[in-house]
């Protein structure tokens, strides 16, 4: 089952570089959860750095920010430390939450086909409703976008 814009996001626990992450612990605050390819990787370590620039702001309109990827925990701690990023990151190995925001898809790799998470963020609002979706996504201005959504909610 995947998540539909207006609907209420089925509850999920997994874990993060904080311990376990349950979305219905959040209730009563906005939740951006951005889903990305890998660890350590360039636009991935941009996205990551854009959401840090912009944390405070995420913060000042009541929003949560959350990073998901299929890396290990391991792997998560260590990108997490070394980047600084002041929010958690969700590690997905069994694709659980992948299967659940659908992001899992085919893209092409050096020419060559290749299973893996497509960059995409959603913003689940105060309810637990989805309120926004963006998929396919470019880093460059993105977490502007999703901050100007974040605090048209706020």
């Amino acid at each position: 089952m995947t998540v539909s814009a207006g609907k209420a996001v089925p509850d999920f626990a997994a874990a993060s570089t904080a311990g376990e992450f349950r979305l219905s612990s959040h209730r009563g605050k906005t939740v951006v959860l951005y889903f990305y390819p890998k660890d350590n990787t360039p636009g991935c370590t941009t996205e990551g750095s854009d959401f840090a620039a912009s944390h405070a702001k995420f913060v000042k309109a009541g929003a949560l920010v959350v990073g998901v990827s299929r890396d290990s925990l391991k792997s998560h701690e260590g990108f997490r430390a070394k980047m600084k990023f002041p929010f958690e990151l969700i590690s997905d190995p069994e694709e659980a939450l992948c299967k659940q925001f659908g992001v899992m898809k085919m893209k092409n790799m050096y020419g060559k086909q290749v299973r893996g998470i497509e960059r995409s963020t959603f913003v689940i609002d105060a309810a637990g409703k989805l309120a926004r979706e963006w998929r396919g996504v470019k880093v460059p201005d993105h977490v502007a976008e999703v901050l100007s959504v974040v605090q048209s909610l706020a």
